[in-house]
Parts: structure tokens; sequence; C-alpha cells
């Protein structure tokens, strides 16, 4: 069974990583900037793809953020779908300010 752990750098970005026994198989790249989440980048193993890895680390993500309080900047492509797509479930978390 996967696993998400959440690793935060002292210099450099930080990220939701997800395991399985395989060892780590995809992350999340964000940073905090006072209250906003910024998540640039979500990437999981080629041959990982499609066993629901993208979408546990995304539920981490915004498990984490409602719990600290925070708002998401989505800058990666696949959290800014997920968001599109399902924007009542996301619309207390999203920071659209400055959006295009």
């Amino acid at each position: 069974m996967a696993e998400v752990r959440l690793n935060i750098h002292q210099n450099g970005p930080d990220a939701f990583e997800i395991f399985d026994e395989d060892g780590m198989v995809g992350e999340m790249i964000f940073d905090i900037n006072g209250t906003d989440l910024t998540v640039y980048h979500t990437e999981v193993e080629p041959e990982k793809e499609g066993q629901g890895y993208a979408k546990m680390l995304l539920e981490s993500m915004v498990a984490y953020v409602r719990e600290e309080k925070l708002m998401v900047r989505p800058m990666c492509p696949y959290v800014q779908l997920q968001f599109s797509r399902h924007e009542d479930l996301y619309q207390d978390i999203w920071n659209k300010i400055n959006e295009k």
C-alpha cells in the first residue's frame, strides 16, 4: 500500500512524496509563502501511472492546506485541472487571485 509523506526542506522546495514497496514513486513540489501554498509540479513514475498515486498526493496536500488554514495557488497543470474540474470541492482553498 502506498504512503504519502510530507518533506519540508530548509533550503529548497518542499514536497509531498509517495512511497510504495518500490520506494519513492512520485512527488508534488510546492512552497509556502505567507498563507499561500503554491504547487509547482506533480509527477509519478511512468510505470506507476494509473494507480491513483497523483490523486493520493492531491488529497494529502488538500488535507494539509485545510488543517493549516492555507490557500492553494495551483501552478501545476495536474492540480489546476483537478481544481477546475471539481471547483465545488476546492473553492474553500483555491486562491484565484492573479489567475488569468
